[in-house]
């Protein structure tokens, strides 16, 4: 019976983990569909013919100038903008969008 026991648990944790990584990705995805009109469906375009291409950044990258934008620290003619695109977005939300365009093709 134990042993049935500890089976069912590792088997739970194991269906926990997976399936929390793959909502983080659905969760970034969501996110980034807000994004696609400026910064194209993976991430290639300059937005607005002023942006990086953010297919390119790392997540580090990513997490500090989205963060930035917010706190306004980061960001040039388009702060405002992507200031009020942020807004709404928790840290975890940020961090859960940054993961999700680094799996963007390069």
């Amino acid at each position: 019976m134990k042993t049935t026991l500890k089976t069912t648990l590792k088997s739970l944790v194991l269906a926990t983990a997976i399936l929390s990584s793959s909502t983080l990705l659905a969760d970034g995805a969501s996110i980034y569909k807000k994004c696609i009109g400026c910064h194209g469906v993976v991430g290639e375009k300059v937005a607005l013919g002023k942006s990086l291409v953010i297919a390119e950044m790392s997540e580090d990258e990513l997490n500090k100038s989205m963060n930035g934008y917010l706190d306004g620290t980061y960001g040039a003619s388009m702060k405002a903008l992507m200031k009020a695109q942020l807004s709404a977005l928790s840290k975890d939300d940020i961090s859960e969008l940054s993961t999700y365009i680094t799996t963007f093709k390069k």
